[in-house]
């Protein structure tokens, strides 16, 4: 299996180790201070482990079961936010898009564009996020194939812009669980593109009753392990210092200080991964 390079990312930090690049971050932006206080977190230790690291945020939930949940602080101070990591601690960031609108209004503040799994069939979305010239990670749909995922690249690409990573965050079993089939890895890397696996949200259980998702935390360090053995190019969680009173996916997101043993963890698979092919 061949390696995908990591991303050329303006400001990701590349090391000479071949190992995975991290997309990690909390769920959204709950307060001002948030993304800097766990983005720094993170960013000390993917230097530790020789990780490339994106920081992940929502500037905005648009997708809530119910109509109380929290969705934001207000999309501005929310971007800002966001941008002052980049600012900061000179390391790339990213974040999630719903309409062709917000495209142009996110892209002023971050360095990748992020289709939800829902929305990675929503033509205008995906050619307004390529016009922008920003690298654009699409989520495999829930209810998609990995085969089918060419075609959302070639919304991306036919628009101009060859800056594309495909992100996998498992598929729907029953109403009310999601399951991840890995041969979907090497299938998606075949149409060019590097392949992340979204950790955490292929841990939810969506559908509750409730209104609110829920989640299994506890296999987490399971599902990256494996897909680092699978040959994934890049793993992507949400973590938060405090997941049980986090305001948005606190059911399925990593707790903070639990990422430095999955981390290294990850980076022994991985260099056990690179000397079997």
């Amino acid at each position: 299996m061949k390696i995908m390079p990591t991303p050329d990312i303006p400001g990701i930090k590349k090391y000479d180790s071949s190992n995975f690049f991290l997309i990690a971050g909390p769920c959204v932006v709950e307060n001002t201070e948030m993304p800097l206080e766990i983005a720094s977190v993170i960013r000390n230790l993917a230097e530790k482990y020789e990780i490339p690291f994106i920081f992940k945020a929502s500037y905005r939930k648009a997708n809530r079961s119910k109509k109380d949940s929290f969705s934001g602080i207000g999309d501005i101070k929310a971007l800002e936010s966001i941008a002052r990591v980049r600012q900061e601690l000179a390391v790339p960031v990213i974040t999630d898009i719903h309409s062709a609108q917000e495209a142009a209004l996110a892209a002023d503040y971050v360095d990748v564009l992020q289709i939800p799994a829902f929305l990675c069939r929503q033509t205008d979305l995906l050619e307004a996020a390529a016009e922008t010239g920003k690298w654009v990670n699409i989520k495999k749909g829930q209810f998609l194939a990995p085969e089918s995922m060419k075609y959302a690249i070639e919304k991306v690409t036919g628009a101009g812009n060859s800056k594309v990573m495909l992100t996998d965050r498992g598929t729907m079993f029953g109403y009310q669980d999601l399951i991840i089939d890995y041969r979907g890895i090497p299938v998606m890397q075949g149409l060019g593109c590097p392949v992340v696996l979204d950790v955490t949200h292929s841990l939810q259980q969506p559908n509750q009753s409730a209104g609110v998702s829920g989640g299994k935390p506890a296999i987490i360090p399971t599902v990256a392990k494996a897909g680092i053995a699978a040959g994934v190019d890049g793993i992507f969680l949400e973590t938060h210092p405090d997941p049980a009173n986090a305001k948005s996916d606190g059911a399925n997101m990593l707790r903070l200080d639990l990422l430095e043993k999955l981390l290294s963890d990850l980076t022994i698979i991985r260099k056990a991964y690179l000397q079997t092919i």
